[in-house]
């Protein structure tokens, strides 16, 4: 007699035919899964693949002896990939943070800044530490000091910038004399000696006039603050406001849009872009063998904040996976690796953080574009292992942690206690109370920048991203409180406010300006706005 079970009261087949029922369905779903799974990571496997291919091609070409001219042209792929991301950048942040700044309220704006802030700050100071502990523990610069630096062909780097005018140039760069001038050009400080008369002795005397000069690149710290402050002000507007607003958001999606097709050339020239860095390179084995510590402590630095600190503040304040908050930024994260640099990784971030992650539009861009041109890894641990790398190639003691100290600049190293006759270095004039680095040392590091410069640029693309979901997190918090606050108060009719605000908040990209969601709100005016 065959054997029946019953499911919910209904005779089943034997068990073993069950089975195999469950056997094709489990197969049917796991091929399903499988296609599925390729076809929302294509791009990922695709970009991955791109860089190892890359590395794969530029050890075969490099054995070909091409001329620089012949390099240059292997490099083309890989440089219209750059210029493409770059492009895509000015209208990106101007627009994003325009249109961020107006569908916030200014508080909400207030808070936001503020714990973005603090978050970035703790991180930075946390990165210093780790940096000055492996500095101190692996000693990188000890047996450095025999480098040539002839023997790597490289070129002696000098900066003499005054710090008071480090600090009036980013004033200054805050508030550009000419917007459209602010999109291709940056303000900055030089100097040219000017006669001021003779001494008794019958000698000219000249002083140092500072002379203000413009360089090419984005002054993107103006541009931020004018998108911000106009955004603000569009909000201040009211009803006369709500088209240009439209305006910017729309052209916002537009740049989405842009974005999402620049991503499917990255694997292709993520390819060239590596092989070509490959090719490029000189003696990989001479820096490695005499600058193998300090690399060393430089990217253990980066993976000990990457890969336990960072997480774990994450963890902390979400109490949620960093890792699977992290593996849907995989794309971003190898395009950081491959081109060295945060302001390109910016397009797919803000595209991976929004659609893989689900973080708030407004949030993600309002900090991701702030951050993209602050590089808050690089300056915890690149200059405090530079800074202790360079005394230990000079043959300098620093016995305390408090030896050190930043004065702004990175390329200058200050010791409370000058009494150590090794400082008297035949790299530096004696001064009794400090002495900047050595320029043929900074070249040194210059030379294993290329190197060190990926995992900075991933460690700064991770803390950004984790930043981003934090204030998610934290704002998803406060919204329920206040929506569960508003329940109490006002009973049914608050929670049916409340239900329409959601909704707003869910679809796409607006401000709560826009007329057709505000006029039946108009009672709870605060109920529309992302609280933080």
């Amino acid at each position: 007699m065959e054997k029946k079970s019953e499911i919910n009261g209904h005779a089943m087949p034997s068990s073993a035919s069950t089975d195999r029922i469950l056997e094709k369905g489990a197969q049917k779903s796991f091929l399903e899964k499988l296609m599925e799974f390729l076809r929302k990571n294509l791009l990922v496997i695709m970009t991955v693949s791109g860089v190892l291919v890359g590395v794969g091609l530029g050890m075969m070409v490099r054995n070909m002896n091409l001329t620089k001219a012949q390099m240059t042209y292997f490099a083309f792929p890989g440089e219209m990939l750059l210029r493409m991301l770059k492009m895509i950048i000015l209208p990106l942040v101007v627009c994003s943070l325009i249109s961020g700044a107006a569908s916030l309220d200014t508080r909400s704006l207030g808070k936001l800044g503020g714990i973005a802030v603090a978050y970035f700050l703790v991180t930075t100071l946390i990165a210093s530490g780790i940096g000055v502990a492996l500095a101190f523990i692996i000693k990188p610069g000890v047996g450095a000091g025999a480098l040539n630096t002839n023997s790597l062909g490289l070129e002696s780097v000098s900066s003499n910038k005054e710090t008071t005018d480090s600090f009036l140039d980013l004033a200054r760069n805050l508030f550009p004399a000419n917007l459209v001038a602010a999109a291709f050009r940056s303000y900055a400080t030089d100097y040219k000696m000017v006669a001021v008369g003779n001494n008794t002795n019958g000698t000219t005397l000249y002083q140092k006039v500072p002379v203000g000069t413009e360089t090419d690149g984005m002054n993107i710290l103006g541009l931020v603050l004018f998108a911000m402050v106009f955004g603000v002000a569009l909000r201040k507007l009211g009803d006369e406001g709500e088209e240009l607003i439209r305006f910017f958001n729309a052209f916002n999606e537009a740049t989405m849009v842009l974005v999402s097709w620049i991503m499917w050339y990255i694997p292709f020239g993520i390819m060239f872009l590596v092989g070509s860095k490959i090719v490029e390179m000189e003696d990989v084995v001479l820096l490695v063998t005499s600058l193998g510590k300090y690399i060393f402590a430089s990217i253990l630095g980066h993976i000990i904040h990457g890969g336990i600190v960072l997480p774990l503040i994450y963890f902390g304040f979400t109490r949620k996976n960093p890792f699977s908050f992290l593996s849907g930024l995989i794309t971003p994260f190898t395009t950081a690796f491959a081109t060295c640099s945060s302001s390109a990784t910016l397009p797919s971030m803000i595209k991976c953080v929004e659609e893989n992650n689900g973080v708030d539009k407004r949030i993600s861009r309002f900090i991701l574009s702030h951050r993209s041109h602050s590089e808050h890894g690089r300056s915890g641990h690149f200059q405090c292992i530079a800074a202790v790398f360079i005394a230990q190639l000079n043959n300098a003691e620093l016995k305390r942690w408090t030896d050190l100290h930043h004065p702004g600049d990175s390329h200058s190293l200050q010791c409370r206690c000058c009494r150590h006759p090794s400082w008297r270095h035949h790299h530096h004039r004696h001064h009794p109370r400090g002495i900047g680095l050595p320029t043929n040392d900074l070249s040194l590091m210059l030379a294993v920048d290329w190197i060190v410069d990926r995992t900075t640029t991933v460690v700064n693309v991770e803390g950004d991203a984790l930043g981003a979901g934090i204030l998610h997190h934290i704002n998803q918090q406060e919204m329920k409180k206040q929506q569960e606050h508003q329940q109490q108060q006002g009973g049914e009719l608050a929670e049916v406010r409340v239900e329409a605000v959601a909704n707003v908040q869910a679809e796409e990209e607006t401000s709560p300006l826009v007329t057709h969601q505000t006029k039946g709100l108009e009672a709870t005016p605060e109920a529309i706005e992302s609280v933080l």
